[in-house]
């Protein structure tokens, strides 16, 4: 466990990430070094991350400046003392997974399999943090979803069903990540987000939500922060040479605040 301040917080500061195994768009290049001094400038209090590598020999061989620590270790060094890897899939050289980083501690967290089939190996890291002066846990769901629509919506209900099974109804609740949302309908935030009362973060600061992907020049809205029981203060997309290099995905970063 983390030892934290004690003073209450107010306000905190969400990202998410999908950070393309922490190679650049075309594989080519090692960009996590660049990519996690991108992510503390955000000055995150809770970090949502998709495709982030445990261990991969065969790019570990091939690129000698590869951390030798898993991903979600590494992005975490110093800034993030607690953190949750959800490993999804598994291959000869490697796997790679879904991480949760915090600034406060995490209680508790688990990986459930919500895989629509062996090809596409897919996962929900939830984890409850206690925020210092906040009644409840804050209960976060990492996501990374489907390319098939159908895929998609399996586990959007899986999604649903843990929510309603797991999160109490007073405590707050953000679902983050790579919804891999394609339809111009936005099907996450109706058929999970608006029977479990929570609001897309840039849908409640701007009409509908972000383009995130591809990042060279972004028209599709793949990536999402969905909350409950807080106040959405602010929502931005990173822009910016580096954030346009550093994955296939934009990160996307929200300030929210308890109700």
């Amino acid at each position: 466990m983390s030892s934290v301040t004690k003073i209450p917080v107010r306000t905190l500061r969400v990202a998410t990430y999908n950070i393309h195994k922490g190679l650049s768009i075309f594989n080519r290049r090692v960009v996590i070094h660049a990519l996690r001094d991108q992510l503390r400038a955000l000055n995150a209090d809770v970090v949502f991350l998709q495709e982030v590598a445990g261990r991969h020999d065969a790019h570990a061989r091939r690129h000698g400046n590869w951390p030798h620590e898993p991903q979600h270790e590494f992005l975490a060094d110093l800034v993030w003392p607690d953190h949750a890897y959800g490993r999804n899939a598994v291959y000869d050289d490697g796997e790679h997974g879904n991480a949760v980083l915090s600034r406060y501690p995490i209680l508790r967290w688990e990986n459930q399999d919500v895989s629509s089939h062996r090809f596409e190996r897919r996962g929900l890291l939830h984890a409850e943090i206690a925020v210092p002066g906040w009644p409840e846990p804050l209960h976060c769901v990492c996501v990374h979803l489907a390319l098939t629509a159908r895929g998609r919506g399996r586990q959007l209900e899986h999604l649903r069903q843990r929510v309603e099974r797991m999160v109490p109804a007073t405590a707050p609740l953000i679902v983050a990540g790579d919804f891999n949302d394609w339809h111009w309908l936005h099907r996450a935030t109706h058929e999970f987000a608006h029977p479990l009362n929570m609001q897309e973060v840039f849908e409640a600061d701007g009409g509908r939500p972000a383009r995130s992907f591809p990042a060279l020049l972004p028209f599709l809205r793949l990536d999402r922060i969905y909350v409950r029981g807080f106040h959405v203060r602010a929502a931005q997309v990173q822009h910016g040479q580096g954030w346009r290099l550093s994955s296939d995905h934009r990160a996307l970063t929200c300030d929210v605040s308890l109700v």
